[in-house]
């Protein structure tokens, strides 16, 4: 049987290459930086979409079913009730325009402010689950959809160094409707992992706490090693105008070939990307010095996303290289 020899084979992707790479084209490139300071601005100065009343009626239904008298239910609900209240308080529904696999990234999403140094922001409520989907779906297809327009210019500024503004318009809407499709499919593959994902907790959980834990991490590590093939499923649209499921495969088949090095560079950019927000959120909500925060998350963040975009570029080149060496082996 033939085999390569691995002296012929080119050099695997160099994934610190691609971080400084991405850095030094935002440099070159720093209005990109504005989209995700406009959303954090949004996020923190403008008004809130707040789920305190929705909560409370949810919650008061609870309290008055039949059984919901006894200790148990007592104790269950009353925990219920601090952790809904918590959350009510805090979750502003228009951060839901930071969208996932695309979406522009924020920093206050992570915070979730309830002030800021100006003065207490406007709260409107939802009042209702009719209205809280209907604003929960709206707000992800208009975050989609400014997040396909801003990975597409972040795409253009590090693998060409400059934005074309009005060929990133032309194709705005064919690739903000892959993007959905991608969004859509990533929702159907959460739902099928998370059902019997819950069952599967839940009877753990009943064996005890130490093994309910356990239990949660195994499942969490396999969800995590059947997902991250799909890290790079939106990056073929935007580099290579791939269709979804053509993106999708292409990130399938370039994350089979490269997993050590993919996996310790998405190690890597996480470690930078968390650790300096640690940094932009010591300030506090109530400072204007999270200003600085914003401009330096808004850096990093883009920074680090088009140093994807380099490596997935890099990477995909790399195994369609290795694969054509393979076949021209084999025919020998």
């Amino acid at each position: 049987m033939n085999t390569v020899n691995s002296k012929t084979l080119p050099a695997p992707p160099n994934f610190i290459q691609s971080i400084l790479g991405g850095f030094d084209s935002i440099t070159n490139n720093l209005i990109l930086i504005v989209f995700p300071i406009i959303l954090d601005l949004f996020l923190w100065l403008g008004p809130h979409l707040r789920l305190n009343t929705l909560v409370n009626s949810i919650l008061y239904a609870m309290e008055n079913l039949p059984g919901s008298s006894t200790p148990e239910m007592i104790e269950i609900l009353e925990m219920n009730r601090k952790m809904w209240a918590a959350s009510g308080d805090h979750f502003n529904l228009l951060s839901i325009l930071r969208t996932y696999p695309v979406g522009i990234p924020s920093l206050m999403v992570s915070i979730q402010p309830i002030a800021n140094p100006i003065t207490e922001p406007h709260t409107i409520q939802v009042i209702s689950v009719r209205g809280l989907l209907g604003i929960w779906i709206l707000l992800s297809i208009l975050g989609l959809a400014i997040g396909a327009f801003y990975f597409r210019s972040v795409a253009q500024a590090a693998l060409s160094g400059k934005i074309n503004w009005m060929k990133t318009i032309i194709r705005w809407p064919w690739m903000a409707i892959q993007v959905w499709l991608l969004a859509m499919l990533w929702l159907a593959i959460i739902i099928t992992l998370s059902i019997p994902g819950s069952c599967i907790i839940t009877v753990l959980l009943s064996g005890g706490a130490s093994m309910g834990r356990i239990g949660i991490l195994i499942f969490m590590g396999m969800v995590l090693w059947l997902i991250f093939p799909l890290v790079f499923s939106a990056h073929g649209i935007f580099v290579n105008q791939r269709m979804m499921w053509d993106s999708v495969k292409d990130s399938v088949r370039m994350t089979r070939y490269t997993f050590p090095t993919t996996a310790l560079y998405f190690f890597i950019i996480l470690i930078l990307g968390e650790g300096m927000d640690i940094l932009w959120r010591i300030p506090g909500e109530e400072s204007w010095l999270t200003m600085i925060g914003l401009a330096g998350h808004g850096f990093i963040a883009t920074g680090v996303l088009a140093s994807t975009f380099i490596y997935y570029r890099d990477a995909t080149s790399w195994v369609e290289q290795v694969l054509q060496r393979v076949k021209l082996s084999s025919e020998v």
